[in-house]
């Protein structure tokens, strides 16, 4: 009974997605405006998606869009340096933002009695923000240091930066999103004054506005603060394809480390790919959880590895399908190729077991309900869509697309994707540190 009991609370939430609604603004210059009630309670969460990130970059100038990440925290022409979040947090509110291979977000939460102000001090910095030499050195150093925490001294970051440098030999998604380090040493002023005027026009931003708001209290602040921001040329399209791969790649990493990783990515689509709910489905199947097949079987049954990661996440072009796996004290990755492919390989032979996918499909609509249940959630989730596929209404039928999914097309794109040509193969080699003579 509980097992029927879970899926019909999923098919009422289905019928509760539907009434996702938006109001959608495009402003003269281009910018545009959705805006979603939800009354619960008297905050709001303010999203600008800049579709801007580490694809729109160039050699000798990676990193960029990740260090607007930071300056754009340190002040603007009204607001100056540390403003934004001082006068963010005397207001009640608090911020956060990410910057990936597709885009630069910035989030910020805080009660509706401080609407107009974040709308004051989102534009200061989208059309006036300071480029003081010294912050920018400062800023510089926190972005150099920040590479060597999260690439140069972990082993997981380092195999992840190699790995997708041999998965992709032309698309931009090769090089990583914080940058190389030749590179972060090297930007001009000119360099980051370009990169900002064309990554930040208003015409290259969607604003999801969430929250105790209606758009009487929203389009006049948007007309009177973001409007008036003069559009710009936006980033030129990214015209390089990356050529279908005809071979296994292969890469080893040795440095220090405590036990030997294994990584492993696959070419599949962009997130407009019909087939991407599919993969979304295989990724569940495959590593969604304890039940998932290769945690039963190389942690539980074999023991082979300590845990198991990875995944898709949608992208503006073809992305990658990652596994990740910590291998266990005595194990090496060798063994731990072979049960995977063994997995691999009979997702694609074998149909899956209708319970087995069903469970699935609910894993990965309970979560997508979860992240509708909170402003914030709504608010991450209408930009992802609008900037990834195409319209924030693809969320209303996000649940459809899922539940359409089958055990012939799951068997069909697992056979496509997982084939060993279309395969690159990362492995770290524990080194010990070299002692230090006194």
């Amino acid at each position: 009974m509980l097992r029927f009991a879970g899926l019909l609370l999923v098919a009422a939430l289905a019928v509760d997605a539907q009434m996702v609604q938006v109001t959608e603004h495009t402003l003269s210059n281009g910018m545009k405006i959705l805006i979603h009630e939800d009354h619960d309670v008297p905050n709001v969460a303010l999203y600008l998606f800049f579709k801007v990130g580490s694809r729109n970059e160039r050699p000798g100038a990676t990193g960029i869009s990740h260090f607007f990440e930071h300056m754009m925290f340190n002040g603007a022409k009204k607001y100056g340096p540390k403003q934004f979040d001082i006068q963010m947090e005397k207001a009640g509110g608090r911020n956060n933002a990410y910057t990936s291979r597709d885009v630069t977000v910035y989030t910020d939460w805080f009660p509706r009695s401080a609407l107009e102000l974040m709308f004051d001090m989102e534009a200061d910095r989208i059309r006036d923000l300071s480029f003081d030499p010294k912050i920018v050195e400062s800023e510089r150093g926190v972005v150099s240091s920040e590479r060597r925490t999260s690439v140069d001294n972990s082993p997981f970051g380092t195999l992840y930066e190699q790995l997708n440098a041999t998965a992709y030999i032309a698309h931009p998604y090769q090089w990583p999103v914080v940058g190389w380090a030749s590179d972060i040493e090297a930007w001009t002023m000119d360099d980051l004054k370009a990169h900002y005027r064309m990554g930040y026009a208003p015409n290259n931003c969607v604003v999801v506005v969430s929250g105790d708001i209606t758009p009487a209290d929203v389009l006049p602040l948007a007309k009177k603060y973001f409007e008036p921001i003069p559009r710009q040329e936006p980033p030129p399209p990214v015209r390089t394809v990356e050529p279908p791969q005809l071979g296994e790649r292969r890469v080893e990493v040795r440095r220090p480390a405590n036990l030997p990783l294994l990584m492993l990515s696959y070419h599949i689509g962009a997130a407009r790919d019909p087939d991407f709910p599919v993969y979304e489905v295989i990724e569940t199947l495959l590593t969604g959880g304890r039940s998932s097949r290769l945690h039963q079987r190389l942690v539980e049954k074999e023991q082979l590895v300590l845990n198991v990661g990875g995944g898709v996440r949608p992208s503006l072009d073809p992305g990658q399908f990652l596994f990740t796996f910590q291998v266990r004290t005595g194990r090496q990755p060798g063994e731990v190729e072979k049960s995977l492919y063994e997995e691999l390989e009979r997702l694609g032979r074998e149909p899956v077991p209708a319970e087995e996918l069903q469970k699935a499909k609910n894993q990965i609509l309970a979560d997508f309900y979860r992240q509708l249940k909170t402003i914030s959630g709504k608010a991450n989730l209408l930009g992802s869509y609008e900037v990834f596929y195409g319209s924030w209404n693809q969320i209303n039928q996000a649940p459809a697309r899922i539940e359409k999914v089958t055990a012939d097309d799951v068997q069909r794109v697992a056979a496509r994707i997982f084939s060993p040509r279309n395969r690159t193969a990362g492995t770290l080699v524990p080194e010990q540190r070299a002692e230090v003579k006194q």
